[in-house]
């Protein structure tokens, strides 16, 4: 922790006092140097928080003060495909939200759904919009097709929230038995416990006739067993290509030779799907999943609870 002067806006910025952040995999892969953009010396952390706004610029027209608002993930990527010019993103390579204010120019901001408090408006920018763009960026699924989610990070909750919107079945994987309730809770047609069943693709693939989206999050540990649950024409979105230990995804060839599954990847998604994303969840009254909440000064802490991994929904911290 450290202390600045306080920033002020310029003609195109907005300065929000922070109530919330959030934490995601990309916060730990930057700390422990694996990320694969390099972070600015010095950068304040984390994309995803949520505030309202106090100053703005003399030349700001999107926003009025008192605005509450979100930041977008890369920042300077407001719609269609994504380019070398676009890279930048917040707590990266741009001053990110775990401060007590943030200074963003004017476009890299959207307002939030009125129904959320701080600490689910701070989860989105990042899980939110990569699962909303797993599950709709596809051109899939349809109602009652079937969509499988991986765990219980805030990727998979929110992908699984989001077939339920879209009027999809939904399997959901998980390492922990404890879990399947919550999962059902939140919608889940199917849940299948790793820890008793290891081998779960054919079971999954027999239960539901074939996934047809499957939001792939669990990296070399599942990727065989999701071609193998997939059905023949399905879709793999691939999230994580290496796990904890640095090992990276193979491609069994006996597996897919048998299979027509498109596999796919994406890069979190643009201001414009943000805000498609957050129009949906205000229209639903949808209510992100949260974990844990940590006040300001136990970051640290925050970070180490995360990176354990036995979570069930978002990590949050307080506002300074």
């Amino acid at each position: 922790m450290r202390d600045e002067p306080r920033p002020e806006p310029g003609p195109h910025e907005i300065m929000v006092r922070v109530r919330a952040a959030s934490l995601n995999r990309r916060d730990t892969m930057i700390l422990n140097g694996t990320y694969p953009l390099t972070p600015r010396r010095g950068i304040v952390p984390l994309s995803d928080g949520a505030g309202e706004i106090v100053p703005i610029g003399n030349e700001v027209t999107r926003f009025a003060v008192g605005d509450r608002v979100t930041g977008s993930y890369f920042a300077r990527w407001i719609d269609g495909r994504i380019n070398a010019g676009l890279i930048d993103q917040l707590g990266c390579t741009l001053d990110g939200m775990l401060a007590e204010y943030a200074v963003l120019d004017e476009q890299w901001a959207v307002r939030l759904p009125d129904h959320l408090d701080w600490h689910e408006a701070a989860t989105l920018t990042c899980a939110g919009v990569t699962a909303w763009n797993a599950v709709t960026g596809a051109g899939m699924p349809k109602p009652g097709q079937w969509v499988l989610v991986i765990g219980s990070g805030g990727v998979s909750l929110f992908a699984l929230q989001f077939a339920k919107l879209l009027g999809c079945r939904v399997a959901a994987v998980t390492s922990r038995g404890a879990k399947a309730d919550r999962l059902r809770a939140l919608g889940a047609d199917l849940v299948i416990s790793t820890s008793e069943m290891a081998e779960w693709g054919a079971t999954v693939r027999d239960q539901t006739g074939g996934i047809d989206l499957i939001v792939e999050t669990g990296g070399p540990a599942t990727f065989a067993q999701s071609l193998i649950a997939s059905t023949l024409y399905g879709h793999i979105v691939l999230l994580t290509l290496q796990d904890a230990r640095g090992r990276s995804i193979e491609m069994p060839a006996a597996l897919y030779q048998r299979s027509l599954t498109t596999i796919s990847r994406l890069f979190v998604g643009s201001r414009t799907n943000l805000e498609a994303m957050l129009r949906a969840v205000s229209q639903h009254g949808l209510r992100p999943v949260i974990d844990k909440s940590f006040a300001f000064a136990e970051a640290g802490d925050a970070y180490r609870y995360f990176q354990q991994g036995d979570v069930f929904g978002k990590v949050t911290i307080d506002g300074a």
